[in-house]
């Protein structure tokens, strides 16, 4: 079977998302969880938290499908050594394993579509960034300011 993303589904994900109190809604691709490769559409408001992590186990693969996205590329201490404008100058990137990594979604309407290695494994508490704000925590509005200016040197605070 022949599976696609057109822009009727598009515009539901989008409404699902800017009505969902995480601001972001996905719609998976691929079958299972289970699945060896994961393949997913992901619909991202302006203040949706992407809190800094990595996936120690595979590689990511992100490319827009609408909108614009800073993608902010981290070394272990938490500084920015990559600031990539995806949907913009980048139309496609491939994260490494292990990679500390943050995702700013910059236009309402906003999808990525992703790909990662492997079954489903949700992020762990040690593969987010140490200091980094959880979701719900009061220091997310802060971070999102933080991550529209951070720039190359800068360390996450």
């Amino acid at each position: 079977m022949i599976k696609q993303i057109n822009q009727d589904m598009m515009c539901e994900l989008i409404t699902k998302a800017a009505n969902s109190p995480r601001l972001r809604q996905n719609l998976n691709i691929h079958p299972a969880p289970e699945d060896d490769v994961q393949r997913l559409a992901i619909a991202m408001e302006p203040g949706t938290y992407v809190r800094v992590h990595r996936h120690p186990h595979t590689w990511e693969m992100l490319t827009a499908l609408r909108g614009r996205f800073v993608v902010l590329i981290y070394d272990a201490e938490g500084k920015v050594t990559d600031r990539l404008w995806l949907g913009a100058e980048t139309r496609l990137l491939e994260i490494p394993a292990n990679t500390w990594h943050s995702v700013l979604s910059l236009d309402e309407g906003g999808v990525i579509f992703e790909v990662k290695r492997g079954a489903y494994q949700p992020v762990t508490e040690e593969d987010y960034l140490p200091g980094s704000a959880p979701e719900g925590d009061e220091r997310v509005k802060a971070t999102l300011e933080w991550y529209a200016k951070a720039d190359v040197g800068d360390v996450f605070q």
